[in-house]
C-alpha cells in the first residue's frame, strides 16, 4: 500500500492496554493512528487536521464520546465515526445512530472485524463525497425551479425559458441551491458562505459579491431579472419569489 493511500484513523480509548493493541492492528493493516485517552486532545488535533475516520469509545474520562461527536459537528467537522463501547444498551446505539455514526461496535470484538468495519465505513464515505459539488450541493441532487430557469445539479446547467442552457459554477450552483432551500427569511452573508464554501474556508465578503453579480448577470442575459434576490444592507440577503398564480376554475354556462 502506497504511503499517500493509507488513511489516518484516530482512536479514542482510554483502555491502556486495548489503546495499544487497537494501534497495533490498524498500523500493521497499513493505517495511520493517532491514538488519544482522553477527549480535550482529540478534539484540538481535529480541529486543526484532516482525519479519515474517529474510532471512539463512548465512556471518557473527562467527556463522552457523544459529547466529542457533537462539539465537532458544531465545527462543521463531519468525520466518520464508529462508536466503541462495552455497553450493549439499545438505547446507547439508537442515540449514536442518531447522531450521525457510521457504525457500532461491542467490546469485546475481534480485530478483523473491527478492520473489516473500519474499511466498510471508509469505501461508503468515499463513496458519498464523491458526489459533492459544493458544501450544500450534490450531482446526484433533482433539478430544481428557481424563478422560470430549471437548475440541473447533475449537469452544472441552468435551462431557460427562452430556450438557452448554460454551465454554471460550482459556488453559483451552491448560492442557487441555497436560494431554492431558503425562500422568504433573511440570510446572513456568513451562513450563505458557510453553506457554500464550509465553515473553516477563508472567503471574504467581496468574493461572495462578485459570485452574486454572476448569478444576477445570467439570469439577466435571459430575461429574468432576479429583482425578488434583494440585499438586507448590514445582515445578507433575502429571496422573495413571486407566488405562483392560482388557477381560476370558472362555471360552465
Amino acid at each position: 500500500m502506497c504511503a499517500e493511500s493509507r488513511p489516518l484513523i484516530v482512536v479514542v480509548e482510554d483502555e491502556p492496554e486495548l489503546l495499544k493493541l487497537t494501534t497495533e492492528h490498524l498500523e500493521k493493516v497499513g493505517m495511520h493512528v493517532q491514538a488519544y485517552d482522553r477527549c480535550a486532545p482529540a478534539l484540538r488535533f481535529l480541529q486543526r487536521n484532516f482525519a479519515n475516520l474517529l474510532l471512539l469509545d463512548l465512556n471518557l474520562p473527562d467527556s463522552s464520546g457523544f459529547q466529542l461527536l457533537t462539539d465537532l459537528k458544531e465545527l462543521d467537522k463531519n468525520i466518520p465515526t464508529i462508536f466503541v463501547t462495552g455497553s450493549v444498551v439499545e438505547a446507547n446505539k439508537v442515540k449514536g445512530l442518531e447522531m450521525g455514526c457510521d457504525d457500532y461496535i461491542t467490546k469485546p470484538f475481534s480485530f478483523p472485524e473491527l478492520i473489516a468495519r473500519i474499511h466498510a465505513v471508509l469505501r461508503r464515505s468515499d463513496v458519498k463525497t464523491d458526489f459533492n459539488v459544493t458544501k450544500n450541493v450534490r450531482t446526484i441532487d433533482t433539478p430544481f425551479a428557481l424563478l422560470e430557469a430549471k437548475i440541473h445539479p447533475e449537469r452544472l446547467e441552468a435551462e431557460f425559458p427562452n430556450g438557452t442552457k448554460h454551465k454554471i459554477g460550482r459556488k453559483e450552483l451552491g448560492i442557487l441551491a441555497y436560494l431554492h432551500t431558503h425562500q422568504n427569511v433573511v440570510i446572513t452573508r456568513k451562513e450563505l458562505i458557510h453553506s457554500v464554501w464550509g465553515v473553516h474556508a477563508d472567503i471574504r465578503s467581496r468574493s461572495l459579491d462578485q459570485y452574486i453579480v454572476k448569478v444576477r448577470g445570467l439570469f439577466a442575459r435571459n430575461g429574468l431579472a432576479l429583482d425578488c434576490f434583494k440585499t438586507v444592507h448590514g445582515i445578507g440577503y433575502i429571496f422573495e419569489p413571486p407566488a405562483a398564480p392560482v388557477a381560476q376554475s370558472g362555471k360552465k354556462k
